[in-house]
């Protein structure tokens, strides 16, 4: 919980002093006076006046923070000092201040993508497995062992590329020509046609219900339980399980399942050991599966190794890459809002603060690439919400300045004081919805 708390903070912390520098810098480069900088809400913990008049302050609550600068001038302040007011600038340095903000987090995005194509990840290749009858990806034809070179005419480096490609088509639906090389080497083309679904976080991988999982290798020992069926009959840690019985190069799942069903008879398991083949034959032990029933177990440790490829971009396609995946989630954010205003997508979509921290601590266990890719990722969608034309939101204030800029003169103060209301209430209908989802998603 400590560590999830810790990976929480250092994210927001990031982000959001990311996010108010972009209103702070571009303030003062128009000249406008900034009063205070502050990290958090709240009662004021710790402060520091730099020379330029500047309050930065560290504040009790730390969900947020703010840049606050002079809006408007004391009374009888000379024109040097009125200049310096925020609401005196010309409506175009007001646009460019407002707007800093979400750029700044867009721009971060762009540059923690490019630097992570720039360090090179590790990430399983894109191998499919055998999918399931009755699926989509069974019904395009895609074979077990074929690697997906392209989608839609772009290259595809990786499982996780691949995902990503797919992933407007999974939570939409529709279709996508996917090229992939088999296992014989040749090229074939597939047209792989999603049916639409209300896409929801809460049920099944999409990917996975669309028939394309990734293929693994065969089973292999990652351990052995003293006094069990599997030391007993020899079994060795690093152990590769090629087949079990009729039952030919088996999945880690299709093996479990083989063993549970033996009904205790004995298995001829076919095990390559080193460079060694082997026969063994293990009789699994009776045990109780919980539900009433009796399952055969071996008392091992499977698991499966994934062949893996390192995917690394030279600088400026790193930095290309970097702006054209966060345009690409940007619009995919814009199109998942507009999808859930329609009924296509489910609400549950909509996290919090709880949902937001859980996968903080389970990106920075993962490692520091995991945790990079959340930031960005995270970055991206402070930068698309703050941009909707919401009042409260920096969105809000920019909508206030284009009818400003039609109109001629600034909305009245009656149609500013109901566009505050009605920002309050869309913020805190959509935060009450995040919540509600993060409770949800605790206990189911």
């Amino acid at each position: 919980m400590l560590f999830t708390l810790i990976a929480f903070a250092l994210a927001l912390g990031i982000l959001v002093t990311f996010h108010e520098l972009g209103h702070y810098w571009v303030a003062r480069a128009c000249g406008v006076r900034v009063l205070r900088f502050s990290l958090g809400f709240g009662r004021v913990i710790a402060r520091r006046t730099d020379r330029n008049g500047t309050e930065w302050a560290l504040s009790l609550i730390p969900l947020g923070g703010y840049v606050k600068m002079q809006d408007d001038p004391p009374p009888g302040a000379p024109a040097q000092e009125v200049a310096r007011s925020f609401n005196a600038k010309p409506v175009s340095q007001r646009i460019a201040i407002v707007a800093a903000g979400p750029f700044f987090n867009l721009a971060l995005a762009a540059l923690l993508y490019a630097s992570l194509n720039l360090a090179g990840t590790q990430e399983p290749e894109a191998v499919v497995a055998a999918p399931a009858a009755g699926t989509p990806a069974a019904a395009a034809g895609f074979q077990a062992g074929e690697r997906i070179e392209k989608i839609d005419g772009k290259d595809v480096r990786s499982w996780s590329d691949a995902r990503w490609k797919l992933l407007d088509v999974l939570s939409g639906g529709g279709r996508a020509l996917v090229e992939v090389r088999g296992v014989d080497g040749a090229q074939v083309s597939r047209e792989f046609v999603v049916p639409p679904s209300n896409m929801d976080p809460s049920a099944t991988d999409p990917l996975a219900d669309a028939g394309l999982g990734l293929q693994a290798g065969p089973p292999v020992v990652r351990g052995v339980i003293a006094g069990g069926a599997g030391e007993a009959a020899g079994l060795q840690e690093g152990d590769r399980i090629l087949g079990a019985e009729a039952l030919r190069d088996p999945t880690t799942r299709s093996l479990i399942a083989a063993i549970q069903a033996s009904d205790g008879q004995p298995l001829r398991l076919d095990v390559q050991r080193g460079d060694a083949r082997l026969v063994i034959p293990v009789t699994p032990t009776l045990e109780d599966d919980g539900q009433g029933g009796r399952v055969g177990r071996i008392a091992v440790q499977l698991g499966a190794d994934v062949p893996m490829v390192e995917v690394r971009y030279g600088l400026g396609e790193s930095l290309a890459l970097g702006v054209t995946r966060t345009v690409d989630t940007a619009w995919f954010s814009l199109k998942m809002m507009g999808r859930m205003l329609t009924g296509d997508v489910s609400w549950r979509n909509v996290s919090g603060p709880v949902t937001i921290a859980d996968y903080a601590g389970q990106t920075a266990r993962i490692g520091l690439g995991a945790y990079v890719a959340f930031l960005a990722l995270v970055s991206v969608s402070l930068g698309v919400l703050n941009l909707l034309p919401i009042p409260m939101l920096d969105g809000g204030h920019l909508l206030y300045y284009f009818v400003e800029i039609i109109k001629g003169s600034p909305p009245s103060t009656r149609w500013l004081e109901l566009g505050q209301r009605a920002g309050f209430a869309i913020l805190a209908g959509l935060m009450s919805l995040a919540l509600f989802n993060d409770v949800v998603r605790l206990f189911t």
